[in-house]
């Protein structure tokens, strides 16, 4: 039998261990154990129960001398001793030790096997295991390398179907029947009572942005791609959940790099993980090609309506959840980079989802503005991405991934400032939110011309566009993109009451100097800021 006590306090022996089942085996023991369906298009379509998006609120840190002031305690960073750790381990173990299987993966995050971490993930559920091994990086596979050596770093113990009871939820000190703990002293997570596959996604990636910077490598949440006959020109989009980063890296005309985490080391980019985690609600064909075609055998369809008799997804709908997810490896996108490593970006986007629809569509930014609007990270939670987030809510997020981040914010941006300093990046800020009016007024830019600016960015015309400050912002608008109306690059010019456009805008900017009060930042930053 596989022996899973290879942790301090893991004791793991129920009566069977599948070892990194293939996805074909995985997702026949999800459908014989009634875990989910096969959709008309292969995929295998599985429910989270009440949890649809990530549970930020029941997220905890253990808190131990070693890492304690690294940390930039606060916010999502919320602390619990060794005693309540070792609770919930106990409460894990117990409960997996009663199963009669579980589902053990062993691969890499990390597609650079330079910087990389050996992850072992423990699962009571087939397709929790399948949804990893799409996600990250088998020691059996093509991305892992030749002649990969897997080295036990970080476990993963998910107990999702798990709730705490009242009287554990006492003794941890809680009031829900969810409970993720983390430990970076220990190298490992804890999840109890989530289903929502998610939630080991991200523990891993927030191991990795504590790892990363100690080895001098930038850990980022953005996606990265880069142009087909022109390998030096690399871009990355960053940006929270729901605001673009899979559909404006999934380009026909670009080859994939990643979706969502990567690492900026010395020699350039690269993934942390082997697959993809795409938005499905409203994905069609002829808007998201390449995402769509990924969706198939070997994929995972989270909480998606499929037709009772044809089994057809139905995108469109969001009865089960507006978070819809699918989940495919990297290599189900045509083209995609394998391994999943790149050069020095050429260009940093940043994704902003604004949802009060006063944020200029497009704008270059100056080394300043880059860090002031990557420590403030605005943009938009969007709905469904977390628990009771049910409509769009404008949102301050540092770094763009703030839930995901141990080390206080200003350790990040002073890694950019570095990184794009050193290597001449230009950087820009994206809107992807809405114009025209804020949400439930305006409208969301079309994909169209979202495209339109992205592609200028990257062929470089638009470094030649004529650019004029944004009086409140001060943020450069172009005089001119190809493909796009000029009356949509000025957002005061899409609002029908420009006074209205005045007052909403302002009161962005008031939020903007309130939240950069919170942070530490040389007074040139600072001043980059709003004006109004």
């Amino acid at each position: 039998m596989t022996t899973l006590a290879s942790a301090p306090k893991l004791n793991l022996s129920p009566a069977r261990v599948h070892l990194n089942l293939s996805p074909a085996r995985l997702v026949e023991e999800a459908i014989r154990r009634g875990e989910g369906r096969l959709a008309s298009n292969g995929a295998l379509v599985c429910l989270t129960g009440d949890r649809t998006g990530r549970s930020p609120k029941d997220k905890y840190l253990e808190d131990t001398k070693d890492i304690h002031d690294k940390i930039g305690w606060g916010g999502f960073n919320t602390a619990i001793t060794p005693a309540q750790f070792d609770a919930a381990l106990d409460i894990a173990t117990e409960h997996l030790n009663g199963l009669k299987d579980l589902f053990v993966f062993t691969g890499f995050v990390g597609a650079d096997p330079k910087h990389r971490l050996g992850a072992k993930v423990i699962t009571e559920q087939a397709w929790h295991n399948l949804f990893i091994r799409t996600l990250f990086i088998p020691t059996d596979s093509k991305a892992a390398g030749p002649n990969a050596h897997w080295k036990h770093d970080w476990t993963i113990i998910n107990a999702g179907k798990r709730r705490l009871t009242p009287d554990e939820q006492a003794k941890l000190g809680v009031k829900g029947p969810v409970f993720i703990a983390q430990s970076l002293a220990r190298k490992m997570v804890v999840i109890i009572g989530s289903e929502y596959a998610g939630e080991m996604k991200k523990s891993l990636f927030y191991a990795m942005n504590f790892d990363m910077p100690e080895v001098g490598v930038f850990p980022m949440h953005c996606s990265c791609n880069v142009d087909k006959k022109d390998p030096s020109n690399v871009a990355l989009f960053f940006g929270l959940s729901g605001t673009g980063k899979t559909t404006l890296s999934a380009d026909p005309n670009r080859a994939l790099i990643g979706d969502d985490e990567h690492g900026w080391s010395d020699t350039g980019v690269f993934n942390f993980e082997g697959g993809c985690y795409a938005k499905c609600i409203k994905l069609s064909r002829e808007g998201e090609p390449q995402i769509w075609n990924a969706i198939r055998f070997g994929s995972v369809l989270e909480n998606v309506l499929i037709d009772d008799q044809t089994r057809v997804p139905d995108y469109d709908s969001s009865k089960i959840a507006e978070n819809s997810r699918a989940t495919y490896p990297l290599d189900f996108i045509d083209g995609a980079i394998i391994p999943s490593i790149a050069g020095h970006p050429k260009n940093v986007i940043f994704l902003t989802a604004d949802a009060y629809g006063v944020m200029p569509p497009v704008s270059k930014l100056t080394r300043e503005q880059a860090m002031y609007y990557f420590i403030n990270g605005y943009t938009s939670k969007l709905a469904g991405t977390e628990l009771g987030v049910t409509e769009p809510q404008p949102n301050f997020s540092a770094c763009f991934g703030a839930p995901f981040l141990p080390r206080p914010a200003k350790v990040y941006a002073e890694m950019l400032a570095a990184k794009v300093k050193k290597h001449d990046a230009s950087v820009w800020l994206l809107n992807t939110g809405w114009t025209g009016g804020p949400y439930g007024t305006g409208q969301r830019f079309s994909l169209k011309y979202t495209r339109a600016f992205v592609t200028a960015i990257l062929n470089g015309t638009l470094k030649n566009a004529k650019f004029t400050p944004d009086p409140v912002f001060g943020l450069p608008l172009p005089d001119k993109v190809e493909g796009v109306p000029s009356e949509v690059l000025n957002p005061r010019n899409t609002w029908k009451d420009g006074a209205a456009y005045d007052a909403k805008a302002k009161d962005l900017a008031a939020k903007f100097r309130a939240n950069d009060a919170k942070f530490d930042m040389p007074t040139e930053v600072r001043a980059a800021g709003p004006k109004g």
